[in-house]
């Protein structure tokens, strides 16, 4: 995975006993150093699937990309610092994912990408969500925001139905799931939850985005690996994400079923081939394109 000299050890030590002197100290389950000599090395987690996404009616191959990273995002903004140390008082550090996926169907392509930003030491919701999905029909936009106990939403579509409008939605965001786990397995709420489905769902889905009731579950698969089962009773969906029991808590596959009111079934399945840490945001010259292929893309 990575390895540390002894004097990046002692820069990561020190500093992961800064942000511990400074952060609050109510989100249970994150080990301050354990976290820190793995999340603050200056790398990103990158993480390559293999993914059978169904699509209007059949199974599309593609390829899905989740890159977890740390970053100081702005309490007030909602975006990131680009200065954290000249405004400290409001910067908080989060897990952010971006997870994307690009599968054809047919003649043309689709690309999707989804951010989620979730607080590392806070024991608050993700102040922020976005989700794009791209086609050769056109784009779509949803952005949701956490402001006083409720996500403000802003949704942008190219459809008639599903116009440009504002909404507030209640309950927690199925795609918080994910870094959750990556924090620690047990800050996933388990029992009846309302969430807010998929952003990337709705859009191919093409149903209302609010809050629905569903069941969360956690069970342990054996070889280290458990399983977060998320049941939507009412929209028919069922979500698995799949991961490592033990720290860093790697997300290891995902399988999204949608039974629709015809009883029709669509089946999303993604396995993980690939794992790197990078710092991917300097290695944009032609000479790192070669890293594309040692993760399969």
């Amino acid at each position: 995975m990575f390895r540390l000299n002894s004097r990046s050890l002692l820069f990561i030590l020190l500093g992961g006993t800064v942000l511990l002197a400074c952060a609050p100290e109510n989100r249970e389950g994150v080990e301050e150093a354990q976290f820190a000599s793995y999340w603050y090395q200056g790398t990103a987690e990158v993480n390559v699937f293999d993914l059978e996404q169904s699509r209007y009616g059949e199974v599309r191959p593609g390829k899905a990309v989740l890159i977890f990273v740390t970053e100081d995002f702005s309490k007030s903004k909602q975006v990131k610092l680009d200065a954290p140390e000249e405004r400290p008082s409001d910067a908080q550090k989060v897990l952010k994912l971006n997870m994307t996926r690009d599968f054809v169907t047919g003649i043309y392509p689709y690309h999707t990408m989804l951010s989620v930003f979730t607080p590392v030491y806070t024991d608050s919701p993700a102040p922020k969500l976005t989700a794009t999905v791209t086609e050769w029909c056109g784009q779509s936009f949803t952005q949701l925001n956490y402001k006083s106990g409720k996500y403000a939403v802003k949704q942008f579509s190219y459809f008639e139905s599903e116009g440009d409008f504002e909404s507030k939605l209640n309950g927690q965001t199925e795609e918080e799931l994910f870094t959750l786990i990556r924090l620690h397995p047990d800050l996933v709420p388990i029992g009846s939850v309302t969430l807010i489905p998929s952003l990337i769902f709705q859009r191919f889905a093409h149903i209302p985005l609010k809050g629905e009731q569903a069941i969360i579950s956690r069970k342990a698969l054996g070889s280290d690996q458990a399983e977060v089962k998320v049941v939507y009773g009412e929209i028919g969906r069922t979500v698995l994400i799949r991961y490592q029991q033990l720290f860093p808590y790697e997300i290891t596959g995902f399988t999204e079923i949608w039974t629709k009111g015809n009883g029709q079934q669509e089946v999303t399945t993604a396995t993980r081939t690939h794992l790197r840490q990078l710092p991917y945001w300097k290695q944009n010259e032609q000479v790192f394109e070669s890293l594309r292929k040692e993760l399969g893309l």
